[in-house]
């Protein structure tokens, strides 16, 4: 079953704002959008600093687009989100109200929001449904991050109630792909063992070394993937219940870093330090809401993705290590 292509006559000509166009996510988002025909703008973080009020009413009432779709985010993997709690936590829940109000305010056609898997209780039944997302608390490293996007559900949910304000929130599980963070301030599961793999390598060494215990499970969706779903939520979902975006594949973190020391020709040994956190225990969502709301699946295998993945940071490492601005 294939995936529904965007429409571009939908598209055609109209003005889209994608915050966080110029990342990982927002760079494909950007892509597919404007091979529809759209129009888009990109708010730079250092000439619109989306935290501070007012920021976001300036830029939309000078662009006036019809849809917004909020990517632009503060993240990192565990070792970042142990060190940084207070911004994570800070900095994301003030860029979405901001932008959620801007939005309204400026009458804007309809908000995107991205939530995150994160926000998801720590122990919460697998596969995740949308509607154990208020079952409990998240495990403890991602909550400053999970909860601030769940406020943002809320303040969907309710501007939608009062103001009638039109809303998509997808909220997709764990990407990887080309363009992703490696430098190792930032990096998640997958381009940091890309990163030590491939430096293992080439230097000859036999082991390397990863954190826990290699027992959690992740759900890991293709970056290309999870863009198509996010332009056809843009496009063709009316609603604030949020939608489930995965691969629908339980992989267990020890799986993931043999596989990807498989793709990458590394032969040594992969040395488990249980001292570090595992994270989320298991992680896997059903998304069966984005199959039948907007006729979406992911359709990117994981190992095929992996070496879509490897191949272009072994091309653009300069780009792919560059610390976080």
């Amino acid at each position: 079953m294939s995936v529904p292509p965007t429409n571009p006559s939908f598209w055609r000509n109209r003005t889209v704002v994608v915050t966080g166009g110029a990342g990982f996510l927002g760079s494909h988002v950007v892509r597919r959008l404007e091979s529809s025909g759209a129009r888009v703008v990109v708010p730079r973080h250092a000439e619109h600093d989306l935290t501070k009020h007012g920021v976001a009413e300036q830029y939309f009432a000078s662009h006036r687009p019809s849809h917004v779709i909020h990517l632009a985010a503060r993240v990192g993997g565990i070792g970042y989100n142990q060190a940084e709690p207070a911004p994570l936590f800070l900095d994301n829940l003030q860029m979405g109200v901001n932008v959620i109000e801007a939005a309204r305010t400026a009458g804007v056609e309809k908000t995107t929001i991205l939530g995150t898997v994160c926000s998801y209780p720590k122990f919460t039944p697998v596969p995740f449904r949308e509607e154990s997302i208020w079952d409990g608390y998240p495990e403890e490293t991602n909550a400053p991050y999970g909860i601030a996007k769940k406020a943002l559900l809320v303040h969907a949910q309710v501007n939608n109630q009062q103001y009638g304000q039109r809303f998509a929130f997808v909220i997709p599980t764990n990407l990887y792909g080309p363009g992703d963070k490696f430098h190792e301030s930032v990096s998640h599961v997958i381009p940091a063992l890309i990163k030590k793999c491939v430096e293992a390598k080439e230097r000859g060494v036999d082991k390397v070394h990863v954190w826990g215990t290699g027992a959690a499970s992740r759900d890991y969706l293709y970056v290309s993937d999870a863009a198509a779903a996010i332009v056809l939520a843009a496009e063709l979902h009316d609603g604030t219940e949020p939608i489930n975006l995965g691969n629908n594949r339980e992989i267990t973190i020890r799986e993931t870093a043999e596989t990807i020391a498989r793709v990458v020709g590394f032969d040594g040994d992969l040395v488990w330090d249980s001292s570090k956190p595992d994270g989320q225990p298991r992680r896997r969502v059903d998304a069966s809401r984005a199959e039948s709301t907007i006729g979406w699946h992911a359709s990117t295998s994981f190992e095929d993705g992996l070496r879509e993945t490897v191949t272009w940071y072994l091309a653009n490492r300069a780009i792919a290590e560059a610390p976080p601005r």
